[in-house]
């Protein structure tokens, strides 16, 4: 066991796309087959863009990518933004426990011998679902409900969320991304931000490491230690 340093830290919150499980691909795939039905060139370059953002907000990007944010109403928007969520509905129900990140399970049974809290905090109104798919349901304390959140990050709701669920101060929790936005909410929320990818994109995170993999819960409640000091 792993003891956190000045016993501080109660929870440790995830985003689920990246860092629990690569939906990545899959989410990909559904953007690409709507784009492409509109005309809208798409590739895994301006896919990048989407990351940790919302349905809507995405679509708006890729509406504007292909010079057609202003051809469609709202109401015709939505049933885009539900069209893609169908096919990747489609998509994700294929999703076995096989497709959980490496080092994720460990880690989480780490966090549970420590004593910690465990929450997820995903843009995804899909997350019940792919967590079902993976077996995971009974791994989380806490599951925010997308749809309730009233702001997608990189706005803070989705993390606030979750710590006020665990009646907790915001600085007593560890948010872990993959994504600038996910960084910039778990920031503007009050929290230690770790990020999962590279120093390019994630600059802003408090501690990095380049996959979930390589994620090392010692080195994690050092540099978080440091920053409560700070507070």
């Amino acid at each position: 066991m792993v003891q956190p340093l000045m016993n501080k830290v109660k929870a440790v919150i995830f985003d689920l796309d990246g860092v629990i499980t690569d939906t990545a691909h899959y989410h990909y795939l559904a953007w690409k087959a709507l784009a492409e039905s509109l005309g809208i060139a798409f590739d895994a370059a301006f896919n990048e863009k989407l990351k940790g953002i919302g349905r809507m907000e995405s679509l708006e990007l890729i509406l504007e990518q292909g010079g057609q944010a202003d051809q469609y109403t709202l109401a015709e928007k939505e049933a885009m933004a539900a069209r893609k969520n169908r096919e990747y509905q489609s998509l994700i129900t294929k999703m076995t426990p096989e497709e959980v990140l490496p080092g994720i399970p460990e880690l989480l049974t780490q966090l549970k011998a420590d004593g910690l809290k465990i929450g997820l905090a995903s843009a995804s109104k899909n997350a019940f679902t792919v967590l079902q798919c993976l077996n995971m349901t009974a791994d989380f304390d806490y599951v925010a409900d997308a749809a309730k959140i009233p702001h997608s990050k990189p706005a803070p709701d989705v993390f606030l969320d979750v710590a006020q669920a665990f009646n907790l101060e915001p600085k007593l929790c560890i948010g872990v991304e993959d994504a600038a936005a996910g960084i910039e909410s778990i920031h503007r929320a009050g929290m230690f931000a770790v990020g999962i990818g590279d120093a390019e994109h994630l600059s802003a995170a408090n501690l990095l490491f380049p996959s979930p993999q390589s994620l090392d819960l010692a080195a994690i409640y050092q540099a978080y230690s440091a920053w409560y000091t700070e507070q």
